[in-house]
């Protein structure tokens, strides 16, 4: 086969391409592995005292193989719809994909008729709701498995007795778990817990959190919500208010509601950011290699 004695000076650089949306992916020529970065779309919250809805999953990775100069569709997830019914269930997040890596949506949180918060990549918070025991949970993260874990459980019923109102849970995140239901006066827990924190990622050359879980909504009175978990979660709200709703591209979580027939807001989108490693050094050349190269504008004389 012939080869070219290339002059070629060594070079050193990295290609990152963010997808806000679907599209895709055509990796350079000489690309033979990636690092990505995978988060689907944030879940829903709840209406009339619900939950946070869960962040979407985050998968990351190092040294991923990729064939070089090869097409990859990219699917981003959107948000999950908040429910604007009474007491209903925030929707599931859409799912992310990059080749074989899939984030699963995040679940949606609780509402005060449906107490059971969804699992997803990282579950949503647990509704409050009368009658309901302490312990209802939130919903399960990490659905379906992956290893690394791509997310957190929901937030809990954690206090109010069977009886008794309660606020809803915290929406998991991709750091932590989301917070149950906090204590107003030390023996109701009337309080929206607050949504699990995100992680950062500096795969773009800065630090950025994401994937958040939403704050859970408080119960009647003057009960607060929970704040959103940092990366996107957003605020849950107190009574006869609607909450805040997760950050676009961040797979956050959406607010659960507040009491009296308030709403819960949308999840955030996903995003999915992949990074390629450019190198050429002084060798021996592949004509091949060459004319993918200058094809593809990244030849260096």
């Amino acid at each position: 086969m012939p080869r070219l004695v290339g002059a070629v000076q060594a070079t050193q650089a990295e290609q990152v391409t963010t997808f806000n949306s679907s599209g895709t992916l055509t990796t350079q020529p000489l690309t033979s592995e990636i690092e990505y970065l995978v988060i689907a779309g944030g879940a829903g919250g709840g209406s009339t005292v619900g939950g946070g809805g869960g962040a979407g999953g985050y998968r990351t990775a190092t040294g991923f193989p990729v064939t070089g100069g090869s097409p990859y569709p990219v699917t981003v997830g959107g948000g999950g719809a908040a429910h604007t019914g009474p007491g209903g269930a925030g929707g599931n997040g859409s799912n992310s994909v990059f080749s074989t890596i899939t984030s699963a949506g995040g679940g949606g949180g609780g509402g005060f008729t449906s107490l059971v918060a969804i699992a997803g990549g990282s579950g949503g918070g647990v509704g409050g709701r009368s009658g309901s025991a302490n312990g209802a949970g939130g919903g399960a993260g990490n659905t379906p498995p992956v290893s690394p874990p791509q997310g957190n459980d929901g937030g809990d019923r954690g206090g109010g007795g069977a009886n008794a109102l309660g606020g809803g849970g915290g929406g998991g995140a991709a750091g932590a778990v989301g917070g149950d239901n906090r204590a107003l006066d030390g023996t109701n827990y009337k309080e929206g817990g607050h949504g699990g924190a995100g992680l950062a990622s500096s795969i773009t050359g800065s630090s950025v959190t994401r994937a958040g879980g939403g704050g859970g909504g408080g119960d009647l009175g003057t009960a607060a919500g929970g704040d959103g978990g940092s990366g996107g979660g957003g605020d849950g709200r107190g009574p006869n208010h609607d909450s805040s709703a997760g950050t676009a591209n961040t797979g956050g979580g959406g607010g659960g509601a507040g009491g009296s027939g308030s709403s819960g807001k949308a999840g955030g989108s996903g995003v999915v950011i992949i990074k390629e490693p450019l190198a050429g050094t002084s060798s021996v050349w592949d004509m091949r290699v060459v004319f993918r190269q200058v094809k593809a504008g990244t030849w260096s004389n």
